[in-house]
């Protein structure tokens, strides 16, 4: 996509977690929040989705204070607003209610001009599936440099 551009991304939320479903939001910011997006000042460590009262917040997100604000800054870490259909909030207040899923944000992003962030419905993987998927990705590096080096002789 061409007219998107990503502000920061939670690449370890793979790794903790299985990705079952996808979920594109809007986010309602303030405008010193979105110029420090625009610099690139956000962190999605440690962030999750909750559902209140019918509607999806982003809690623990920290956007950095706007370095060139002169007055009226926002607090880092106050939850955010994010912008879903209704019949998809209600979708997913069924499946988190369902036993160990979570809404995690994966990444935010500009898109037309537009605070983007992408929920994942996900699933907390335990220490054993971690090994696992660990295990997984050197069997197939291995295999890869095998392979390599079976080409160029």
């Amino acid at each position: 996509m061409p007219d998107t551009k990503l502000v920061c991304q939670n690449r370890k939320a793979r790794h903790d977690y299985f990705i079952l479903d996808e979920y594109e939001a809007g986010m309602v910011l303030l405008g010193t929040e979105v110029k420090s997006l625009r610099l690139g000042r956000a962190n999605l460590k440690d962030s999750h989705a909750d559902i209140r009262s019918g509607e999806v917040f982003l809690d623990n997100m920290h956007i950095g204070a706007y370095p060139f604000s002169a007055h009226g800054n926002h607090d880092p870490i106050r939850p955010r607003k994010l912008l879903l259909h209704k019949d998809e909030i209600k979708r997913l207040t069924g499946k988190v209610k369902e036993k160990g899923q979570t809404l995690i944000p994966l990444k935010v992003y500009f898109k037309g001009g537009k605070a983007k962030v992408t929920l994942a419905l996900a699933k907390g993987k335990r220490k054993y599936d971690k090994r696992e998927a660990i295990r997984k990705r050197d069997e197939k590096r291995d295999m890869e440099r095998e392979k390599r080096r079976t080409t160029r002789s």
